[in-house]
C-alpha cells in the first residue's frame, strides 16, 4: 500500500508590525497632553495660563520693539549681550527654585522604561522647547540679534544664533535639573524652592543698587568690561558673535559661535551622563543613618533647649515654636525671608546714602508679622494644642509662650539692625529714638498678631510649595495681615507724635527718653494684646481647628 505524502502546510505570512512612532514625537505629544490636562483641572489655572500667554506676548512684542529702537545705538551690544547673559543665568537656577513647575523635568519617572540615553535626551530637549518660556527666550534672542546685526555675514550668523541661544538655555536648565534631581525631590530641595522669594528679594536689591550706581556714573559705559567677559560665555557668546561680525571681526565671530556650539554639545553630554547615572545607580538618600544617630541628635537638641528655656508649659511651648522655625519648611522660609529683608532694606538704603536710621523699623515690621496666624503653622495637629487649653489662663499661657519664643530672636535682631544702620550712617546719637520706635512697633505687631491669630486663623498648605493660604481663605489672610499692620501703625502713633514733637520743638536732648518709653509701651501693647486674645482663643477652639485644618 503506497501512501502519498501530503504537502506540508504553508505557514501564513506574519503581518508586519506598524512602524513605531519616534520617541521625540511621543514626548512632544506627552508634553502637550500634560499641559492640556493640567489646564482642565480648574478654571483658575486656565485663566492664569491665558493671562500668562497674554502678558508673555506683550512682553515679547515690547522686547523686540525695544531692541529695534536700540538698533544703531552705541550701547546696543552691551544691552543685548548682558540681557542674554542674565536670561541664561535665570534658566540655570530656575529648576533649583521651581522643581515642580514642569512634570517632564523629573527624568526619574522614566527609569523603568527601556529607553536609551541618547534618544531620551533628544526627545526631552525637543519637548522642553514647547512652552511659554522657550518662546519668550526665542523672542528675546530675536530682539538681541536685531539690535546688533549689520551686514550680510552678521545676518547669516543671526539666523544661526537665535535657535542656538534658545536651545542652549533650555539644555542648560535641563542638565542642571537632571544633575540635581535627587536634591530637588528631597526635603532640602523643597526648602530651597520655598526660599526662592528670598533670593528674588535679595537680587532685586542688588539690581536696584546697581541701577543707582549706573545712574550716578552717567551711562552704560561702566558695563563694558562686564560685556567683554559675558560676550565670551555661552549662550551670550552667540549674540556676541553677531556683534563681532557686524564690526568686521569675522574670526572672533566664528570663535564665539563655535564656542557656543561646543558648550551646547558639552551640556548635552553632561545631561546624558546624568540620566545614565540616575537610571542605573541606587538612590542613596533612602539609606538609613546609624540607628542611634537620630536619637543622639534629638537628645542633644532637646537637652540644649531644656537648659536654656524655662520649665513647665511655657518652656514646652517655646521649644515647640523654635523647632518649627528650624524644621518646618514653610515656617523656616518665612523666618529666613523676614530676617534677610529686614536687614537688607535698611542697610542697602544706608549704603546708597539716602537712607534713614528710622528704616530700622522695617525689621520690626517684618519680624512682627511672624506673630500673625500662630495657629496656622500647627495645621491639623492643633487638636493636640487644643487639648491643653480649657480656660482663659491656659490660652493666655499658650499665646504668651509663643510670643516669648518669637521675641527671643526678634528683640536682639532689632537691636542689631538698628546698630548696623546707625554705624553705616554715622548717626549714633539717633539710636535711642530709632530703637524706641522699633521696639514700640514690635510690641504693637506682637499684640495685634495674637489677636488676629485667635480671630482670623487660616490654614497653611504643606503640600504646595508656593501657596501659603488654603483655597477660600485668602480673605482671612488679607484681613489678618493688613488689618493687623494698620492697627499696629495706629497704636504706635503716640510714639511717632512724641518723636516729631521733640524734633519740631527743638528738644533733642530729651529724645533719649523714647528708648525706655518705646520699650515700656511695646511691652504694654504686647501684654494687652495677649490678654484680649486669650478669651477669644479659648472660646473659639473648635472654629480655629476647622480653619487651620483645611490645608
Amino acid at each position: 500500500m503506497s501512501a502519498t505524502a501530503s504537502p506540508l502546510p504553508t505557514a501564513s505570512p506574519v503581518p508586519t508590525a506598524a512602524a513605531a512612532p519616534s520617541l521625540t514625537s511621543v514626548f512632544v505629544r506627552l508634553k502637550l497632553s500634560l499641559l492640556k490636562n493640567g489646564l482642565r483641572q480648574s478654571g483658575g489655572r486656565t485663566a492664569a495660563y491665558i493671562v500668562t500667554i497674554v502678558f508673555g506676548a506683550l512682553f515679547a512684542a515690547g522686547t523686540v520693539l525695544g531692541f529695534a529702537l536700540l538698533r544703531g545705538h552705541e550701547d546696543a551690544d552691551t544691552v543685548a549681550v548682558l540681557l542674554v547673559g542674565v536670561l541664561a543665568l535665570s534658566w540655570t537656577f530656575m529648576p533649583l527654585f521651581i522643581p515642580s513647575g514642569d512634570e517632564t523635568l523629573d527624568p526619574s519617572r522614566l527609569v523603568m522604561l527601556p529607553l536609551l540615553p541618547r534618544p531620551l535626551v533628544r526627545a526631552l530637549l525637543v519637548a522642553s522647547l514647547v512652552g511659554v518660556g522657550p518662546v519668550l527666550t526665542t523672542a528675546l534672542a530675536v530682539g538681541a540679534v536685531l539690535a546688533v546685526a549689520h551686514g550680510a555675514v552678521a545676518t547669516v550668523l543671526a539666523v544661526l544664533a537665535v535657535p542656538l541661544t534658545a536651545v542652549t538655555c533650555v539644555a542648560l536648565s535641563r542638565a542642571v535639573a537632571a544633575a540635581n534631581i535627587r536634591l530637588l525631590t528631597s526635603r532640602k530641595g523643597r526648602d530651597l524652592a520655598l526660599l526662592s522669594g528670598l533670593i528674588i528679594a535679595v537680587g532685586m536689591q542688588f539690581v536696584n543698587f546697581a541701577a543707582q550706581r549706573l545712574g550716578q556714573s552717567g551711562g552704560l559705559g561702566a558695563l563694558e568690561p562686564a560685556t567683554a567677559v559675558v560676550g565670551w560665555l555661552p549662550p551670550a557668546a552667540a549674540i556676541g558673535a553677531v556683534d563681532s561680525a557686524s564690526r568686521g571681526d569675522h574670526a572672533v565671530a566664528a570663535a564665539r559661535l563655535l564656542l557656543t556650539v561646543a558648550a551646547l554639545a558639552a551640556l548635552l553630554s553632561w545631561w546624558q551622563r546624568s540620566l545614565v547615572r540616575l537610571m542605573v545607580e541606587p538612590d542613596g538618600s533612602t539609606i538609613g543613618a546609624a540607628p542611634d544617630a537620630g536619637a543622639q541628635e534629638k537628645a542633644a537638641g532637646s537637652g540644649l533647649l531644656a537648659r536654656i528655656l524655662p520649665g513647665g508649659q511655657t518652656g514646652a511651648v517655646m521649644e515647640r515654636s523654635l523647632r518649627y522655625v528650624w524644621r518646618d519648611p514653610k515656617t523656616k522660609a518665612s523666618w529666613v525671608t523676614s530676617l534677610a529683608i529686614g536687614l537688607i532694606v535698611p542697610l542697602f538704603n544706608a549704603f546708597q546714602g539716602g537712607g534713614s536710621i528710622y528704616f530700622a523699623c522695617f525689621a520690626s515690621g517684618m519680624l512682627g508679622m511672624l506673630m500673625y496666624n500662630q495657629f496656622g503653622q500647627d495645621g491639623s495637629a492643633f487638636w493636640m494644642v487644643a487639648q491643653t487649653i480649657s480656660t482663659k489662663a491656659d490660652a493666655y499661657a499658650e499665646l504668651r509662650a509663643r510670643a516669648q519664643a518669637l521675641l527671643v530672636i526678634t528683640l536682639p535682631f532689632t537691636v542689631l539692625v538698628t546698630g548696623l544702620t546707625a554705624g553705616v550712617l554715622g548717626a549714633w546719637q539717633q539710636v535711642p529714638e530709632a530703637l524706641g520706635l522699633a521696639l514700640g512697633l514690635l510690641g504693637a505687631m506682637v499684640g495685634t498678631g495674637a489677636l488676629t491669630s485667635a480671630r482670623f486663623p487660616y490654614s497653611i498648605p504643606q503640600d504646595s510649595g508656593y501657596k501659603n493660604v488654603a483655597p477660600g481663605q485668602g480673605g482671612l489672610a488679607w484681613i489678618s495681615i493688613l488689618g493687623g499692620m494698620v492697627s499696629a501703625g495706629v497704636l504706635c502713633s503716640p510714639l511717632i507724635a512724641a518723636t516729631i514733637y521733640l524734633h519740631v520743638s527743638d528738644q533733642q536732648s530729651l529724645l533719649w527718653l523714647l528708648l525706655p518709653a518705646g520699650l515700656l509701651y511695646g511691652a504694654l501693647l504686647t501684654f494687652g494684646g495677649l490678654k484680649l486674645a486669650a478669651p477669644i482663643a479659648a472660646k473659639r477652639l473648635p472654629e480655629i481647628l476647622v480653619a487651620v485644618s483645611k490645608g
